[in-house]
């Protein structure tokens, strides 16, 4: 290069010595392959083999290192592209070369062979120091590479799906196509999962080995996949490679491999129509209707209670609907019995949905819950006497209606008849019933006297409790049940006993003193 002209550069160390020289830059290419259809990352070695003209040994780096380098390449007259643009690559040395890695892309359909790739080089440097003085220039040279466009077998993913569902396992299927020139043997195909929420296999990533390819032929591979019970519902990124064996036996590794798969929605259910016959200190029903909100068949579906609230027992835990398809909903039926410290009112009830997927692995969707009233407690059975009087120093046969309110049949129902002074049970005191339908009702008589001491008009209870077996065939003692009757004047219109035993301890009274006046 001339260097008749100079300019002084920054002083370097002060030196007697004269040194004069430049760089040499060189371009070289260890790996030139690119495969069609794709851009290719390829690494250039740019090399510096400076020359000094005058000098020692010891100073040449002064007048061969190329300062401030910036390389552009191009790949002119050729079907191939240079993504990269100019690099900037700081100070090359000769003792230092620099690896440049650069983006070509190769469109489809390039036929195999060799294509230049040319290189522009720009840098500075010191074309001679002295008295410590230096003289700067700037250079540009041009160099060329050749990279090779191969016919090896490439892969390209053409199609994935998957029929797992968001929190559960499945099948995930890629679609792979040889869009090379020639056979793959030995194909390995790996894939992995760029994801969390993404499993392959028991790691984020999967091999299977599929044997041979010819060129234009697909193959479908199935993997094993799982996403996470809180995964979303998108798209998530796979990436793999195809190592392989080409026609002359090389191992070959084909990378880039990208595609995306979306998994099928969490499969949910959905109770609907729900009713409660629930009541404090009774069995009763939630009853209602189950859907399959989906997004796929269901089998074996049962519903179960999961609740934790200590008055709310299930008489049975679960109960069994059967298959449902997406869409498809069915009515359930599931006992439940309150206790009688439970309180009344809207109640949340906890259920889960028990099914088996297209795998026949149990799954369960724990996301259900219900409201469900619960009734007040009620008396056991009612009692009603149509008329609830009696005359004074009187008896009479009353008639008691019973009806059972407990909700299933009472068996063996036998009554019994409690009364105080001034009333009195006669020989009939007890009633009974061999079975009494839950809402049914019967009416039973008992005898009831007034002794002496009973007060027109005024009211006094009578008491009856009921001993019976339930539904289990357990025997049980209701509560007591209390009902007012209202003692009447006789029909005889005499004065009551009281009232004469009054008057006439007036009237004695009376007719003592006045014979003791007399006296």
């Amino acid at each position: 290069m001339d260097i008749s002209g100079t300019a002084p550069g920054a002083p370097f160390p002060q030196t007697a010595t004269l040194i004069r020289g430049s760089p040499d830059l060189s371009v070289a290419l260890a790996q030139p392959e690119v495969t069609p259809g794709r851009t290719n990352q390829v690494t250039l070695q740019l090399i510096n083999d400076g020359e000094v003209d005058i000098g020692t040994p010891q100073n040449r780096d002064a007048v061969t290192t190329a300062r401030n380098v910036r390389l552009t390449a191009e790949a002119d007259n050729s079907p191939l592209k240079v993504e990269t643009g100019t690099l900037a690559l700081g100070a090359v040395t000769e003792n230092r070369p620099r690896d440049v890695p650069l983006a070509v892309s190769v469109p489809n359909g390039t036929e195999a062979g060799n294509y230049e790739l040319e290189i522009d080089v720009e840098y500075s440097y010191t074309s001679q120091l002295s008295g410590g003085v230096s003289y700067d220039k700037e250079a540009t040279t041009t160099l060329h590479v050749d990279v090779e466009v191969t016919d090896d077998p490439r892969f390209k993913i053409v199609d994935v799906t998957t029929d797992a569902q968001v929190g559960d396992r499945g099948t995930l299927e890629a679609t792979l196509k040889n869009i090379g020139a020639t056979a793959a043997y030995d194909a390995t195909v790996a894939l992995e999962s760029s994801s969390a929420g993404l499993s392959l296999g028991q790691r984020a990533s999967d091999a299977a080995r599929v044997g041979s390819i010819s060129p234009g032929e697909t193959v479908t591979i199935p993997y094993d996949a799982s996403f996470t019970p809180t995964a979303p519902t998108r798209q998530y990124a796979i990436s793999g490679q195809v190592s392989f064996d080409t026609p002359d036996g090389i191992p070959h590794v084909d990378q880039g491999l990208s595609a995306g798969v979306t998994p099928l929605d969490e499969q949910t259910f959905a109770l609907e129509d729900v009713e409660s016959t629930l009541r404090v200190g009774e069995d009763g029903e939630i009853t209602g209707t189950v859907v399959n909100t989906g997004p796929v068949a269901a089998d074996n579906v049962v519903i179960q209670y999961t609740g934790s609230t200590g008055n709310i027992i299930p008489i049975e835990q679960s109960a069994a609907v059967g298959s449902l398809d997406a869409g498809e909903s069915t009515a359930f039926t599931l006992p439940i019995s309150v206790g009688g410290e439970a309180e009344s009112g809207l109640r949340t009830v906890d259920f889960a949905v028990q099914y088996r997927n297209d795998g026949g692995e149990a799954r369960v969707y724990n996301e259900v819950a219900v409201n469900a009233e619960v009734a007040p407690e009620r008396d056991s059975f009612s009692v009603a006497i149509e008329n609830q009087t009696i005359e004074a120093d009187g008896s009479r046969t009353i008639e008691v209606t019973v009806t059972n309110n407990l909700g299933e049949p009472a068996s063996d129902l036998e009554a019994r008849l409690f009364a105080n002074d001034p009333l009195e049970t006669g020989d009939t005191d007890t009633g009974y019933v061999q079975s009494l339908d839950a809402g049914e009702s019967t009416t039973m008589t008992f005898d009831l006297t007034t002794t002496g001491s009973a007060t027109p008009g005024s009211t006094y209870p009578i008491s009856l409790d009921f001993r019976y077996d339930d539904a289990d065939g357990d025997s049980q003692l209701s509560d007591t049940y209390r009902v007012p009757i209202t003692v009447t004047p006789s029909e005889g219109g005499g004065l009551p006993l009281p009232v004469i035993f009054v008057a006439a301890l007036v009237v004695g009274t009376v007719g003592l003193i006045v014979y003791r006046r007399r006296q």
